[in-house]
């Protein structure tokens, strides 16, 4: 339900937030903001309809709230790796993870698994009544550089006392500087025609330049591969590539033609990639119920995400104590939560998992703590990275209602200066 008024106990929890939001900015102040988001940082996408897409004013998090969700997070990271390496040796879990039929084929053709330059993972995490959870880790194409990075330093130079919690945009191209010679190409690949996708690429872009390395913007189908090797075939570049960047959802590339050699993803590559198309298997929001089948479910991830099951094992009677996901859904598409989702949407969503439950999943319900802004309450969620298994920033987005959707906004989320001296202080 929405939190519009909340219980004696709730009302406290939110007094003791560690979460809190200053003031928007205002005149010269904003408008600078603003411009200095779509031309310095390629938030070309400012405005969703009649709404700001990027909140005018910052989430503060306290110090050691972000070490708190900074150790979780690569707590989570590093079980991700270990559980998607069990589950990679365990055909029989995959039709559980809702996985296509194609995927599943490419997964299981000859040839070694193809590796990974690094990983590049986001946990999503809600303030709830029962402390901090996770609803979901985005570990096949995370984004939100443009913001965590670009749009968050441009706030933090208006808040003096705060700063950022950390750069993803950075790690990423030092991860790659790390292991590559000095003027390697990296492609970038991306669905080209995304306006949201290209920005983030062209962003990452800068990032690579700056540490020395060549960015190659590419299309899965500007690339062809020869023994094993990436080639760029694109009319603005041509040669072999030193590695790839990937963001291109990997549930997508059996969509491609075979000339574009899309199963080099999943098998038999020789050039490094960040995130392997079999990280679909966290992705998936069927995730807990393959780990649990192979008995491997447990450990941080079973304390911080509330439990998943098949919708057909969700009575009727509890039905509304149940989230409803697509199983590669992203960007909050197709979540069927009673009360809040559109009461038309929830009954096309409810059809949909009576047709095809295997790529469902339900999520027991949590009750997210809102927060307190000259808006009114909103709901705020912290997708915490992961790169190269050391946490590197935070991603903010806020909501009028508890579900993180594509009509959420982008906020920037600061963590306080250090203070030097005895004083100190958790508090935003």
């Amino acid at each position: 339900m929405l939190c519009t008024e909340l219980d004696t106990a709730s009302r406290s929890l939110v007094s003791e937030s560690p979460l809190a939001v200053r003031p928007p900015l205002s005149g010269e102040a904003a408008h600078r903001f603003r411009l200095e988001t779509i031309f310095s940082c390629c938030k070309w996408d400012p405005q969703a309809g009649d709404q700001a897409a990027v909140t005018d004013f910052p989430l503060v998090v306290s110090r050691s709230t972000w070490k708190t969700l900074a150790g979780y997070a690569e707590e989570l990271a590093r079980e991700t790796e270990t559980l998607e390496d069990l589950l990679l040796n365990a055909r029989d879990s995959w039709r559980t993870l809702g996985l296509p039929r194609r995927v599943r084929r490419e997964l299981a053709s000859t040839g070694a698994p193809s590796g990974s330059a690094f990983r590049v993972m986001r946990f999503e995490f809600h303030l709830t009544d029962g402390g901090w959870k996770i609803s979901e880790v985005n570990s096949d194409v995370p984004g939100g550089f443009v913001e965590a990075s670009g749009m968050t330093k441009i706030m933090a130079a208006h808040h003096g006392d705060c700063e950022i919690a950390g750069d993803p945009a950075t790690a990423i191209s030092e991860a790659f500087r790390s292991r590559l010679p000095r003027g390697s190409s990296v492609g970038l690949v991306h669905a080209t025609a995304y306006t949201d996708d290209r920005q983030a690429m062209v962003f990452l872009g800068r990032h690579l330049e700056s540490a020395g390395l060549c960015p190659v913007l590419l299309s899965p189908a500007n690339i062809r591969w020869r023994d094993g090797r990436a080639q760029s075939e694109a009319a603005w570049h041509r040669g072999e590539l030193g590695a790839m960047f990937r963001f291109f959802p990997a549930e997508w590339l059996p969509n491609l033609d075979r000339s574009s050699g899309w199963e080099h993803y999943f098998r038999g590559a020789r050039t490094t990639c960040t995130n392997p198309a079999w990280a679909l298997f966290s992705q998936s929001k069927r995730f807990a119920l393959a780990a649990s089948r192979i008995g491997a479910w447990g450990g941080r991830w079973k304390e911080l995400q509330p439990e998943t099951r098949d919708p057909r094992d969700v009575s009727a009677a509890e039905a509304s104590e149940w989230v409803l996901k697509p199983a590669l859904g992203r960007v909050g598409e197709g979540i069927g939560m009673a009360g809040v989702t559109e009461e038309k949407a929830m009954r096309a969503i409810c059809r949909s998992v009576r047709w095809r439950p295997g790529i469902w999943a339900a999520q027991r319900r949590f009750r997210a703590l809102p927060l307190e802004t000259h808006r009114g309450p909103m709901f705020p969620c912290l997708g915490v990275y992961v790169i190269d298994r050391k946490a590197a920033g935070i991603y903010g987005r806020i909501a009028v209602r508890p579900l993180i959707d594509n009509g959420a906004q982008d906020i920037a989320v600061l963590i306080p200066r250090e203070r030097t001296g005895r004083q100190t202080s958790t508090n935003p």
